[in-house]
């Protein structure tokens, strides 16, 4: 039996109950909610905290049996975006710490942030409470910053100086892949005997590769389109804008393709970034679109209805929208970085493409146009690969290094 019957879960700056593919919400709201289900299914409770932003939310959201989805109070009850919550962590961190001290019943045993911002307020929550503290990056800005394009925004120096202090004084890391720890160490002098690999789940239940052909029949996709789906929030660092570029590249040098390309998601945060108008000027309002976000069992139909899911990341700590897709019997192209070569095996359940050239791009898409039997073999391939990321076992090795947490709560671990 494990130590830890409860944990205190932070995600303040994006909530697990938002719609993920917009704003702030996206693979870090899937895993919260994920992991936090599926930890209650091995009977650890988990009451998650994040930042009340509407005087109408609840002060309390069950989710499922023994997770609850706590609204804590600090600042105004509005948006605020990522780059002004740090003045609100201290606030923050004192609001969780009075409720999580105030829980009836089994007390907590581990506080576990996600993203720097909660890192940062589970710092002063867990020296007050004195419990260990458990954090998970998601996103790293030292990391992004290293792999900028020059059409993207530098990280803050604020964040990289806070998710160095995280590194210093977190109990316990959970990195998604072997090379986010390597990242952990190279970047941040992090200590690999207080690095813990966890690779993030998939969903079996709703993301499997049953009735493809039903799928492109409801979303009306016909016989015969190459149809190649992008999921996830419209902005630079997610890249949709390659694929219109890429489209305008293949609609001129392969008009035999008969193409398709659909978007699933909206904008980020303040962020100007306007795809619609782009795919306007581009002149390819006939064969691409954008649609909103959608619910999971609805986002595993148009995995299903691709021929291909299309992730041209600058960035991304694994890629939840590749495993996904892969999942459903969809092959994936995907930037080769960070942890989507991790998620998506090159050659065998998709393609990793080298930067974010149009011109690259456009050629892998061709490429899978072209041999169709490579395509299908690469989406069976895919099925197979995918089921060995269920939630169980990232749940199964998440409680692992809770019991690590707490016993290096007061001693450091040998080596570091």
């Amino acid at each position: 039996m494990h130590q830890v019957r409860r944990v205190a879960m932070l995600s303040l700056h994006t909530s697990p109950l938002e719609q993920p593919g917009g704003g702030d919400a996206g693979g870090m709201n899937v895993y919260v909610r994920h992991l936090a289900l599926e930890l209650a299914a091995t009977g650890v409770a988990v009451d998650i905290y994040t930042r009340r932003a509407d005087a109408g939310q609840p002060d309390t959201v069950e989710l499922a049996p023994h997770v609850n989805v706590h609204h804590v109070s600090a600042g105004p009850f509005a948006k605020v975006s990522k780059e002004a919550l740090p003045e609100l962590i201290t606030e923050m961190a004192d609001a969780v710490a009075d409720h999580v001290a105030s829980l009836p019943g089994e007390p907590a045993r581990v506080i576990h942030s996600h993203y720097w911002v909660s890192g940062m307020a589970g710092i002063l929550v867990a020296k007050r409470l004195d419990l260990p503290l458990v954090h998970t990056m998601h996103t790293m800005a030292r990391v992004k910053n290293h792999n900028l394009p020059a059409d993207q925004t530098a990280e803050p120096g604020i964040r990289e100086d806070g998710e160095q202090h995280i590194v210093a004084a977190a109990t316990r890391l959970i990195a998604n892949t072997t090379a986010e720890a390597a990242e952990l160490e190279r970047h941040y002098d992090g200590c690999e005997q207080r690095i813990d690999v966890v690779s993030p789940g998939v969903d079996l239940k709703i993301f499997k590769p049953a009735f493809r052909d039903r799928s492109r029949q409801e979303l009306g996709i016909a016989s015969g389109v190459f149809h190649v789906v992008f999921a996830g929030r419209l902005q630079r660092l997610k890249g949709p804008h390659v694929l219109v570029k890429a489209a305008a590249i293949l609609r001129a040098e392969r008009p035999d393709i008969d193409l398709q390309f659909s978007f699933l998601g909206a904008r980020s945060g303040n962020d100007k970034y306007d795809l619609a108008a782009m795919i306007d000027d581009a002149g390819l309002s006939a064969v691409a679109a954008v649609h909103p976000p959608v619910q999971a069992g609805e986002l595993a139909d148009w995995y299903r209805s691709a021929d291909v899911v299309a992730v041209p990341s600058s960035s991304e700590s694994f890629g939840l929208v590749a495993l996904e897709a892969q999942a459903c019997g969809t092959p994936v192209i995907a930037t080769n970085v960070g942890g989507l070569p991790r998620a998506v095996s090159d050659g065998r359940t998709g393609l990793l493409v080298e930067g974010r050239s149009p011109r690259l791009w456009a050629e892998a898409i061709a490429s899978l146009h072209d041999f169709a039997a490579t395509r299908a073999d690469m989406g069976r391939a895919a099925s197979v690969f995918a089921e060995s990321f269920g939630w169980e076992k990232t749940a199964a090795q998440t409680v692992q290094s809770y019991d690590l947490a707490l016993t290096y709560q007061y001693v450091t671990p040998p080596g570091c």
